[in-house]
């Protein structure tokens, strides 16, 4: 019989994992916002609900073989219960350092993980303590709920987060003087195994994601070494199923600081679509299920990932058509999203020879998409 994933969240991440579902003849179910929703288009089984509505949700999960996720918003309550019903992965003591990231700095922090300088603050006399410490600028943080860039602020003076803390503790973090933005993507299964993909380069835009080189660029031997060995220490120590995606910081010195955990799939790994011998989406289904891991070679050649942030082109598809006549090696990938500004509304996947030619082929396939 075909194993069933249930999946929490109807974005673009539930909706990626169906075709790797279809290919290793997995049952998919997804809870969705709306029928319109981008996992609600491609995966029947879809059920409309919040990850706070606890009958619906143990609806979706009646029969299923594991439940997991494609993002970290679901409450405590909610996967207290549902652990009683069926296996979760990644379970709910590993999923809470990516909910919280304050647990989280406290627990990299105690297993010897390189993070910034940090503290809890929950008044203004602490924030004021922090900065004569630390000098300003530096970075403020809401714990829970913060996702591309929001809930994160760059602090010049202690008063910019009164109204802040009026609405509970906010994590504070030493400014670190980064030269660019590492990516370690790692898979870690049910049954221990583990594999890792090249380290990437995630450039911004705007706090969101706007474009990954794999493998990154002028990364020496030891550092790729370390990153990995990093993301193993925390899939292990925090006893993680599935994908996990470290955000790094690197500094001129080489150094390594970690800034976020993704505890599913992650856009610094969309790439490995069409890049390597096992998507970050097929190898988190193998992990839940328990599955022998995917190899995670790359393809030949310099692939980037670049994001399609809030096109004013009505329909993207029309457009790619002509990606595909112009840019043929290109790989279009849309997610069937309302337009909204800032809004990732697909990526494209480009290989080549060098990291500016992909790069320079990736901009156009954008360009003509976004209309």
């Amino acid at each position: 019989m075909s194993p069933v994933v249930a999946v929490i969240g109807g974005g673009q991440l539930a909706r990626m994992m169906a075709p790797p579902a279809t290919n290793l003849n997995i049952t998919l179910r997804a809870l969705v916002e709306s029928p319109q929703a981008a996992a609600a288009q491609v995966i029947p089984t879809s059920t409309i609900g919040t990850p706070s509505d606890l009958p619906i949700i143990e609806q979706l999960v009646s029969g299923a073989d594991v439940l997991t996720f494609e993002h970290e918003h679901i409450p405590a309550e909610v996967l207290a219960r549902l652990e009683k019903i069926l296996p979760i992965h990644p379970r709910p003591a590993a999923l809470i350092y990516a909910q919280d990231k304050l647990l989280m700095r406290q627990k990299l922090t105690e297993i010897g993980i390189k993070v910034p300088r940090w503290q809890k603050a929950v008044s203004l006399a602490e924030v004021e303590k922090f900065a004569l410490e630390i000098g300003t600028p530096f970075i403020a943080k809401t714990p829970r709920g913060g996702y591309d860039g929001k809930g994160v602020k760059v602090v010049h003076h202690a008063t910019e987060l009164t109204d802040w803390l009026q609405l509970g503790p906010v994590l504070l973090e030493e400014k670190i003087p980064f030269t660019r933005e590492l990516s370690q993507l790692v898979a870690r299964s049910s049954t221990g195994e583990f594999k890792a993909w090249p380290l990437v380069e995630s450039i911004q835009q705007n706090g969101v994601c706007w474009q990954v080189i794999a493998p990154a660029p002028r990364t020496t031997p030891e550092v790729a070494e370390k990153a990995s060995q990093m993301a193993l220490k925390i899939a292990t120590e925090l006893n993680v199923t599935g994908v996990l995606a470290v955000e790094l910081f690197e500094t001129t010195g080489g150094e390594l600081y970690v800034n976020e955990l993704a505890m599913r799939p992650h856009n610094s790994g969309h790439w490995t679509q069409d890049g390597s011998a096992t998507s970050q989406f097929e190898q988190h289904l193998r992990a839940v299920l328990g599955l022998p891991l995917g190899e995670t070679d790359m393809l030949p050649g310099v692939w980037v990932m670049q994001n399609l942030l809030g096109s004013n082109y009505p329909q993207a598809a029309a457009a790619s058509g002509e990606v595909m006549h112009e840019i043929p090696q290109a790989r279009i990938h849309l997610y069937g999203k309302e337009v909204r500004p800032g809004r990732k509304l697909g990526h494209v996947n480009v290989p080549a020879d060098e990291v500016s030619q992909a790069q320079k082929l990736a901009n156009r396939a954008i360009e003509i998409l976004h209309g």
